[in-house]
């Protein structure tokens, strides 16, 4: 379905996070890998969503309540890139 890859920056990011963390965005690849990108935006558990502002044309999920994983989906829909992975601030 779709390739996951990640940045640079977000391959050292998922390092220094939490296991548990790492374990939520471990299961986040491996669905959107299987079952594709259009259906995992529907699991509510993951809180997919549009962003807008300096962050138009990405997407964030929820790893936790404090956790983001911020990605863009590519015009072919083939390829979805992780470019970043960090504590949320509010």
């Amino acid at each position: 379905m779709n390739q996951i890859i990640l940045t640079k920056k977000a391959q050292k990011q998922i390092k220094k996070v939490p296991t548990h963390i790492r374990g939520n965005f471990q299961l986040w690849v491996r669905t959107v890998e299987k079952c594709g990108i259009k259906e995992t935006r529907k699991i509510k558990g993951f809180h997919d969503e549009p962003l807008s502002g300096k962050r138009l044309d990405q997407r964030s999920i929820r790893l936790s309540n404090a956790y983001r994983a911020f990605y863009i989906e590519h015009k072919d829909k083939i390829i979805i890139e992780v470019i970043e992975v960090n504590k949320h601030e509010y």
